[in-house]
């Protein structure tokens, strides 16, 4: 059951998935220290601890109910859009996924070396990337309803804010994450979806190599 449900899983989805729930796992069993998975920019370019650029974006914290909580809507609503709006366009879909991981790494590296806001770098970045692709996925669906406990009914687009929302009700403080995440997924919305309707032209385009790989694999299966 299990094993059907987790081969069934769209190739992009289930990678990041099973990188994070090991890198999560690995942590636990004390095999990685969390000090080698955190982002430190001047660790990647004075000792070339370039996998950092890379590891910040696997840890979601510690098994627990803010780790299950950062799955759900991870692996919900990245397996929505990978099979719905990027069906047979992997390549596409792994793209936007680069370019969340790019943005969040360059407005980070904005805050830790031109002290924009003056508050220390984030070194985990993975939520931010997570609720990217939940801004994404509720802002291609204009028009599904949702309900939260079956207590009131919403638009999917209000869902980012229904959910930090909730988590203010729950007594936690604003989360710069989410803030991240919406920003950069707006950013991509309206380059991908808005842009291109007024102007007829593309600003993001997906490497034809990629394309060639990734897309020519995913139509083989």
């Amino acid at each position: 059951m299990i094993e059907d449900w987790y081969s069934n899983l769209p190739i992009i989805t289930k990678s990041y998935i099973t990188a994070c729930v090991l890198t999560t796992l690995a942590y636990h069993l004390d095999i990685v220290n969390l000090l080698m998975l955190y982002l430190n920019f001047r660790l990647v370019y004075e000792r070339l601890e370039i996998w950092r650029l890379v590891t910040n974006f696997l840890f979601f914290g510690g098994f627990g109910i803010s780790w299950l909580f950062n799955m759900y809507f991870l692996l919900r609503h990245s397996s929505l859009l990978e099979e719905t709006s990027f069906r047979g366009r992997t390549a596409d879909f792994l793209y936007l996924y680069l370019f969340g991981v790019v943005s969040l790494l360059t407005v980070d590296w904005l805050l830790w070396f031109v002290a924009i806001i003056p508050m220390p770098p984030i070194i985990f970045l993975g939520p931010s990337l997570s609720f990217m692709i939940v801004y994404v996925w509720s802002r291609r669906n204009p028009h599904v309803r949702m309900s939260f406990l079956a207590l009131f009914t919403f638009n999917a687009p209000y869902l980012p804010y229904v959910i930090i929302g909730i988590e203010l009700l729950m007594g936690q403080p604003w989360s710069v994450f989410n803030v991240l995440g919406i920003f950069i997924g707006h950013i991509y919305f309206f380059m991908e979806d808005v842009y291109p309707k007024y102007s007829g032209r593309r600003l993001l385009k997906t490497p034809s190599l990629l394309k060639a790989i990734l897309d020519q694999t995913s139509g083989n299966e």
